[in-house]
C-alpha cells in the first residue's frame, strides 16, 4: 500500500502532533464526499457539517499535503485578479457579490481558529511592499477599491513608515492591512481537519479517488474501497490529476519554492520585521515573506510552469533574500521546499458543477488562503439550496490555455519571461 508522507518542510518538522487516520477499506456511505483534505474540502466539509450533512473525506496522502499545508502562510484579501478585472468582465450584479465576498476568507479563518481553538500562530498585519513610484499608485488605487466594499483597516505607508515595518531598503512604500496576517499553514489545516472528526465527519489518510462512477448516486472509487453519495465535492486542485478530464482543460499546475532560515533569535527577528507583519512586494512575479513563532524567516517566490521540482531550490530563492536582507548573508537555510498551486488563464477561480450532484472549487492562481476558506462556505450554500453567491463565481468566464495541454506550459513561461522583464525595470 502506498504511504506518502510530507514533504521535508518546516511546516513538516513543526507541526502539531495528530491522530492515525485510517485508509477507506470497504464501502461507506454519506451524504457528501468530498475529494481532498486541503483548505478548500476541510472548509467545505465543517460547513456541511454545522449543517447537519453526513460528510466523509478521501485524501490521496495526509491532510494538507498540498498546497494548504505548503504555502508561504499569508493572509492576503480579494483574489489573484482584483475587483477592478471583475468589474471590467461581468456586470455591475455579479461584480457587486464578487466584491462583497473578497474580504470574508480571513474572517472566516479567525472564526474557525477562536471557534476550535486551532493553534496556528495566527497573527495580524500584511504588507504589501512598493519597488517603484507604479507599485505605489497601484497601491493608492488598490486603498480606494477596497474602501469601496467596506474594507477599511488600511493605512498607506510612505518611505519613512515602510522602513518601520521592514527593514528592508528596496522598498519606495507599502500599504498595511490589518486585517491580512500570517498563519502556520498545516496547523491550521490540522485544526480543522479536527473540528471536521470532533463533529462527526470522517477523513480518510492515503485514499486517493482514483474513479469517479457519475449518476443519480455517485460512487467515488479508491484503490480499496468506494463512497456512495447523494453529492461530491471535488477540490483536489493542483493535486487532483486527470481524475475530472474536463477540470484540468482550463488549469495547469504550477510550482512554487520556499526556503526556511535557521532560527535568527530575537533580537535579530525584531530587526528585520519588528510589528512581525507579513510582506508580498508588488511585483508579477512577487517575493513573500514572514517570520515564524520559532523567529526564522520563511522566504518564498519564483513559479515554474507546469510544477517541476527543480534541483537547487536555494539556489533559486536565497539570491531574492539576500536582495531583500543582506544582513543575513552568513545566516544558514535549514528548509527547502516546492509546492503546486493551480493557475487559470484568468487568474480567477473556477467554480461550478458537473451534473446535479458534483460541485467543484479550483484555480486559485496562487491565492487561496483566504478564497479557498471562502469557497468551502459557498459551495456548502449551495448545496443547501442557495446558489447565489456560488453561482457568482460560476458565471466568470474561463478559457482553456493557448495551444491545449501540450503548449500550455511554454506560453506561460514565455508570458512569465515577458513580466518579469516589466518587474526588472519597473515597468
Amino acid at each position: 500500500m502506498a504511504n506518502t508522507p510530507y514533504p521535508q518542510s518546516y511546516y513538516a518538522a513543526s507541526a502539531n502532533a495528530v491522530p492515525p487516520r485510517p485508509v477507506l477499506q470497504g464501502e461507506v456511505e454519506t451524504d457528501v464526499c468530498v475529494i481532498g483534505a486541503g483548505y478548500t474540502g476541510l472548509s467545505s466539509a465543517l460547513f456541511l457539517l454545522e449543517n447537519g450533512f453526513r460528510v466523509t473525506v478521501l485524501e490521496a496522502a495526509k491532510v494538507g499535503f498540498g498546497a494548504s499545508g505548503r504555502n508561504g502562510g499569508q493572509i492576503v484579501n480579494s483574489y489573484s485578479r482584483d475587483i477592478d478585472v471583475i468589474e471590467r468582465s461581468v456586470g455591475p450584479q455579479q461584480a457587486q457579490l464578487l466584491g462583497q465576498m473578497a474580504f470574508e476568507g480571513g474572517r472566516i479563518i479567525r472564526e474557525r481558529v477562536a471557534k476550535y481553538q486551532i493553534q496556528c500562530d495566527l497573527k495580524d498585519g500584511g504588507v504589501f511592499a512598493a519597488l517603484n513610484s507604479k507599485h505605489m499608485g497601484h497601491l493608492e488605487s488598490q486603498k480606494r477599491l477596497w474602501e469601496r466594499y467596506g474594507h477599511t483597516q488600511l493605512e498607506l505607508l510612505d518611505e519613512r513608515r515602510i522602513r518601520e515595518v521592514v527593514a528592508c531598503d528596496n522598498y519606495v512604500g507599502g500599504l498595511l492591512d490589518m486585517s491580512g496576517g500570517h498563519i502556520h499553514p498545516l496547523n491550521l489545516a490540522l485544526g480543522e481537519a479536527a473540528a471536521v472528526e470532533s463533529l462527526g465527519g470522517t477523513i480518510y489518510e492515503q485514499s486517493a479517488a482514483v474513479r469517479i462512477e457519475r449518476g443519480a448516486n455517485p460512487v467515488v472509487h479508491t484503490a480499496e474501497g468506494k463512497v456512495r453519495a447523494k453529492f461530491i465535492i471535488v477540490a483536489g486542485n493542483a493535486y487532483l490529476g486527470n481524475l475530472v478530464p474536463e477540470l484540468a482543460a482550463k488549469s495547469m499546475p504550477c510550482g512554487t519554492q520556499v526556503i526556511t532560515t535557521a532560527p535568527l533569535g530575537d533580537e535579530v527577528a525584531k530587526t528585520l520585521l519588528p510589528q512581525d507583519y507579513c510582506v508580498e512586494d508588488c511585483n508579477y512575479l512577487l517575493d513573500y515573506y514572514r517570520l515564524t513563532s520559532d523567529k526564522r524567516l520563511i522566504f518564498g517566490g519564483g513559479v515554474v510552469y507546469g510544477a517541476r521540482d527543480p534541483a537547487n531550490i536555494e539556489a533559486i530563492i536565497r539570491p531574492k533574500m539576500l536582495k531583500a536582507f543582506p544582513q543575513l548573508k552568513n545566516v544558514k537555510i535549514d528548509y527547502a521546499w516546492t509546492g503546486n498551486f493551480l493557475l487559470t488563464l484568468s487568474r480567477l477561480p473556477q467554480v461550478g458543477r458537473l451534473g446535479d450532484n458534483i460541485y467543484y472549487s479550483q484555480g486559485c492562481s496562487g491565492h487561496g488562503v483566504t478564497y479557498t476558506h471562502l469557497a468551502g462556505k459557498v459551495l456548502a450554500e449551495a448545496l443547501r439550496g442557495q446558489a447565489e453567491r456560488f453561482d457568482a463565481f460560476a458565471g466568470l468566464p474561463h478559457y482553456p490555455f493557448p495551444g491545449g495541454q501540450m503548449l500550455r506550459t511554454p506560453f506561460a513561461a514565455l508570458g512569465a519571461w515577458y513580466y518579469g522583464l516589466r518587474d526588472k525595470f519597473g515597468m
